[in-house]
C-alpha cells in the first residue's frame, strides 16, 4: 500500500479508513501491510496519537 506522504493528508485518509472499514488501528495496519510503529511515529510527529476508544487519531 502506497500511503500519502504528507502527515495531514495521511491522517484524513487513515481516520477515513478507520471510520468506515476497520474496528481497530491493529486491524487496519494488518490489512494493509503496514508498520504500525511507522504510521503512529508519522502521526504522532504533528501531534496526533491514536485513541483506542474513539477509534482515530487525535
Amino acid at each position: 500500500m502506497n500511503l500519502p506522504k504528507d502527515p495531514i493528508i495521511l491522517l484524513s485518509y487513515v481516520n477515513t479508513q478507520l471510520r468506515d472499514n476497520y474496528p481497530t488501528l491493529s486491524d487496519f495496519v494488518n490489512s494493509q501491510n503496514i508498520d504500525i510503529k511507522d504510521l503512529t511515529d508519522k502521526l504522532n510527529s504533528i501531534n496526533y496519537f491514536y485513541d483506542k476508544k474513539t477509534n482515530k487519531f487525535i
